[in-house]
């Protein structure tokens, strides 16, 4: 009995002792932690085996099973390519632009991080095939871009209005115009759609939304925009009948402190994108190899003006900030003068090129003239109605509407300009109308 008391103090003793010794640890925050659990990745679109081209948005989405660790980064390898960090972490997207890549099978991997393990690698299979020529009779390309919520405030979003307003644009040029399905491009946002009508959270990618038609959609981030105009550009090129539509929209850069000019006096028109901005002379220059002698490009933007080299009630801007846009067989049309701010409705789109819209679709726009000032005025004769409308004719209706509805009366300030060297520049060589 006697060495089984002494066993039961010995016991005690050395609990009592690491009793101790671990409040002490414990008081000087020594924390005991268990082995981290590796986080998870999954690659949610496009799905494993599918064909693709032009564009694709590889989206999915990754978590960490401790809680006290998240994801911090997504890395996405592209064949042999290094690894290259994703947008995003919970719900992630890569923007692969594969115009100039071999058509082929790619294996496409996806890893996550959460700042001291990998996940498990995760692979699909794509096919690229991007069509080496397209039919003879569709030598038509149009690029839709606009970046309307990049604003963190929401008082300065500008919702998914314009999206809508580019996929009825694009439906119309499909319907009517004849324009193929595989060249045209939409390019919105950061290429997700968000809840509450932009201003909320993301709910999946522009791609993975049912579409009428199968056009190609991404994000309006710079890369995206600049790989796809050099794509129009190059293929447009290859044909002398070809004709192209770009239109553009979101917030532009000017002082609205300055009421009279914007501060734009001396200084170039510039427009948002997603993660960065263009000036006018900027996309001079991108499309500065643009071939085609039957474009029109239309700039939707506040100060917008010197996108079209002019300022206001159609007066040519400065020799020393030319954009150099406008060019033989261009029409440039800017939604506002160089010096005044634009409007947009947040479900609809900017007013202006719902207006001109509404003119060319509609067919109201028939028989519409430039009038003083380029401003516009309807031409009710049959004699200057043929039953068509021009990109010309459809400026001009949305001109007076502005300038004469009175529910656009809060609007009419915006004066929307236009360059028209279509077919060719000069006040006598520009008589000819641009019917898309």
């Amino acid at each position: 009995m006697k060495y089984k008391w002494i066993v039961a103090l010995a016991v005690i003793v050395v609990l009592a002792l690491l009793v101790g010794a671990f409040s002490g640890f414990f008081g000087q925050n020594f924390n005991l932690r268990l082995l981290n659990g590796k986080p998870t990745v999954t690659i949610t679109y496009p799905s494993n085996g599918a064909t693709i081209a032009r564009l694709v948005m590889i989206s999915g989405t990754a978590s960490d099973p401790d809680k006290e660790d998240n994801v911090s980064s997504i890395e996405v390898k592209i064949g042999e390519n290094d690894w290259a960090t994703a947008t995003g972490t919970t719900l992630w997207s890569y923007d692969w632009t594969t115009y100039t890549s071999q058509n082929g099978m790619y294996t496409i991997s996806a890893r996550s991080y959460d700042g001291k393990d990998y996940s498990e690698i995760k692979s699909i299979t794509l096919t690229v095939n991007n069509p080496t020529s397209i039919d003879s009779a569709s030598h038509k390309w149009a690029i839709f871009i606009a970046a309307a919520n990049f604003p963190e405030e929401n008082d300065t979003k500008l919702g998914n209005g314009g999206l809508y307003l580019a996929e009825d644009m694009a439906a119309y040029l499909i319907e009517h115009n004849q324009y193929p399905t595989s060249n045209i491009m939409i390019l919105f946002d950061d290429g997700w759609i968000r809840s509450d009508n932009g201003y909320g959270t993301k709910e999946k990618t522009l791609q993975e939304r049912y579409h009428k038609y199968d056009m190609t959609y991404g994000s309006a981030i710079t890369a995206n925009v600049l790989a796809s105009l050099q794509y129009l550009i190059t293929e447009s090129n290859k044909y002398p009948d070809s004709e192209v539509f770009l239109w553009i929209f979101n917030h532009g850069a000017g002082n609205q402190k300055q009421s009279l000019t914007g501060g734009k006096i001396l200084q170039s028109s510039e427009i948002f994108l997603w993660d960065d901005t263009v000036t006018d002379k900027e996309l001079g220059d991108i499309l500065a190899p643009l071939e085609s002698k039957k474009a029109a490009i239309l700039i939707d933007a506040c100060y917008a003006g010197g996108f079209a080299d002019r300022t206001i009630l159609n007066f040519r801007t400065s020799l020393f900030v030319r954009s150099g846009i406008p060019h033989d067989g261009r029409i440039v049309i800017s939604g506002t003068s160089k010096f005044r701010t634009g409007y947009a409705s947040t479900t609809q789109g900017p007013i202006f090129s719902l207006l001109w819209f509404e003119g060319l679709s509609s067919g109201k726009a028939d028989g519409f003239r430039p009038g003083l000032f380029d401003r516009g005025v309807p031409r009710n004769l049959k004699m200057f109605q043929d039953g068509k409308v021009s990109v010309e004719e459809a400026f001009y209706y949305a001109r007076y509407q502005l300038r004469t509805d009175e529910k656009y009366q809060d609007f009419k300030s915006m004066q929307p300009q236009i360059n028209d060297e279509y077919p060719h520049r000069g006040f006598l060589r520009n008589r000819g109308e641009l019917i898309l």
